[in-house]
């Protein structure tokens, strides 16, 4: 009988080897086919808050992770095989191998390779959904609280302008394309005041610093003076929210349920409380299905502004543009005011005379805004020619005008801080902040994704609030760090482009008060934490 060298041997033992791992591998196959249902067996059996789901999902992730430390195991084992086969091939020829060595480099390098493999892929699996709740456990005592406080309705067309009055009592002020500007108690949300004496869009509404009187700016040509007399209505109590009543006008469907509970015998209780049960339903129901334009005619049939004293002759008229008068402001005294208008110029007025002081030409297309320095005679005009323009008054005799061509499209405002900085807003989306003593270029500038129309500074915190054609509104600080986006919602917010945004240094309560053009405008309660201003 012929004998087998020691090669023939080495290789049967190997061929035996790779035979019975084969077939373990199979077993191992077949076993995994019923794993899935053994695991949601043992699932069900279990006890845990996680939906059945989403602990599925989980298991059959850990499963996949299970497989590949298998796979991986099994390489490990039939590669420690193959090296001890030829060690024992070496070693039969008489030659000699560290072989310890080799295995431990040979395996050292393919686990490596696949656990670094295995590491890539889960972290691409599971960084999104783990950032997502890593970032929901951050702590939140460093955010902005922006908290709508009261809403103004009662224009029957979209609010341009918004300001509140400098001396007692204090009120709001709105103007709108109704023809219209209204006061408004700024803690009850009653209209105090209309007045209806202009015959064209009222674009702009600013009040006098020392006195009793409203300057208001109007799509007639002209800009007016007149003065009001308000008196807050006294706080009322807390209201009942188990009796409360929604009214709800929707095209050609209008009810009230104001009776149910305030007319209703006692007998009739438990039905009052079942139509008024079905009433708030309808009326859920209707919220999420109505389109903007039915709620705007729903809101403008408010009572309230009905009720209130109309004032329709102004005390002084100013009367010198040939085109719409966009807007208008009073400089720093109160004796003089300043016009910008469609006609491509600002006009400078005598209050008390009403004569034309100056007029202000340079611009190359309409004007969009004005705005006055609060301490100094300082006025700056804004175009759709995509400039501002700077004009200093404080020397009597010298009237300078500076041009600054910062962004590329119309400039809806430009506005004086308490310092000596301007803060310009353009439909380029952008919004720079400029520094008096170096006009030449911006020392921070804001990008957005959206139109900025009439922005406003806060004088005591230097917080820019910047209205957007999106319905958004955000808040910057003076070296562009976003602080803060006000929550919208179909329930709360704009509905349509937000015109204006204004400040209110007097009143911690609702300090921020925004215009648009869904007829209303809209307190806010900013609280914005020191230390977040400072990052």
């Amino acid at each position: 009988m012929p004998v087998e060298s020691g090669n023939s041997t080495a290789a049967r033992q190997v061929k035996q080897k790779r035979k019975s791992h084969s077939l373990s591998i199979r077993r191992t196959n077949s076993t995994e086919q019923d794993r899935p249902g053994m695991q949601r067996d043992l699932l069900e059996g279990q006890d845990s808050k996680l939906p059945m789901a989403l602990r599925s999902n989980l298991l059959d992730l850990f499963g996949q992770i299970e497989r590949e430390f298998e796979n991986l195991y099994i390489e490990n084992l039939e590669l420690r095989r193959e090296i001890d086969s030829l060690n024992d091939r070496l070693a039969g020829e008489g030659q000699t191998v560290d072989g310890g060595d080799l295995s431990k480099g040979a395996l050292k390098t393919k686990a490596s390779h696949s656990t670094s493999q295995l590491s890539q892929k889960l972290k691409t699996t599971y960084k999104a959904s783990t950032s997502k709740i890593v970032s929901s456990f951050k702590a939140t005592t460093s955010r902005a609280v922006c908290q709508l406080v009261k809403e103004y309705v009662g224009h029957r067309d979209g609010i341009w302008d918004l300001a509140v009055t400098r001396v007692q009592p204090l009120v709001l002020g709105t103007a709108s394309a109704d023809h219209c500007s209204m006061l408004w108690s700024i803690e009850t949300g009653k209209c105090l005041l209309k007045y209806a004496g202009h015959a064209g869009s009222v674009n702009s509404i600013k009040f006098h610093p020392t006195e009793q009187m409203a300057l208001t700016a109007s799509g007639d040509q002209t800009a007016h003076i007149w003065r009001y007399m308000v008196q807050l209505p006294l706080p009322q109590p807390p209201a009942d929210t188990s009796v409360s009543v929604k009214t709800h006008t929707h095209s050609h469907f209008h009810f009230s349920v104001s009776f149910l509970y305030n007319d209703a015998p006692p007998m009739y209780c438990l039905s009052s409380r079942l139509v008024l049960y079905i009433c708030v339903c309808v009326c859920a129901s209707l919220d999420d299905d109505v389109d903007f334009s039915d709620k705007d005619e729903a809101d403008g049939e408010a009572d309230g502004p009905s009720e209130c004293p109309t004032i329709r002759v102004a005390t002084t008229t100013l009367k010198s543009h040939q085109g719409v008068v966009i807007a208008a402001d009073w400089l720093v005294g109160g004796k003089q005011v300043v016009t910008a208008s469609w006609d491509r110029a600002a006009n400078l007025y005598d209050v008390e005379t009403s004569e034309l002081v100056h007029a202000l030409t340079g611009h190359d297309q309409e004007l969009t805004h004005c705005c006055t320095h609060p301490t100094q005679r300082l006025v700056v005009t804004s175009s759709r020619d995509t400039t501002f323009r700077l004009w200093d008054f404080r020397d009597p005799s010298i009237h300078s005008v500076n041009v600054f061509q910062g962004h590329t499209d119309t400039v809806t405002s430009a506005v004086f801080t308490v310092g000596d900085n301007v803060v310009s807003g353009s439909d380029d989306r952008t919004v720079k902040v400029w520094d008096l003593k170096n006009m030449r270029s911006p020392i921070a500038t804001i990008r957005t994704d959206s139109a900025v129309n009439r922005i406003s500074v806060s004088a005591n915190q230097r917080i820019i609030a910047l209205p957007h054609d999106n319905r958004q509104v955000r808040l910057f600080d003076m070296s562009g760090v976003r602080l803060a986006r006000l929550p919208r919602s179909n329930r709360q917010g704009h509905r349509r482009m937000v015109c204006c945004s204004a400040w209110n240094e007097e009143n911690q309560a609702c300090n921020l008060f925004t215009c648009g053009f869904d007829r209303q405008a809209i307190g806010w309660n900013i609280n914005i934490p020191a230390l977040l201003q400072e990052k």
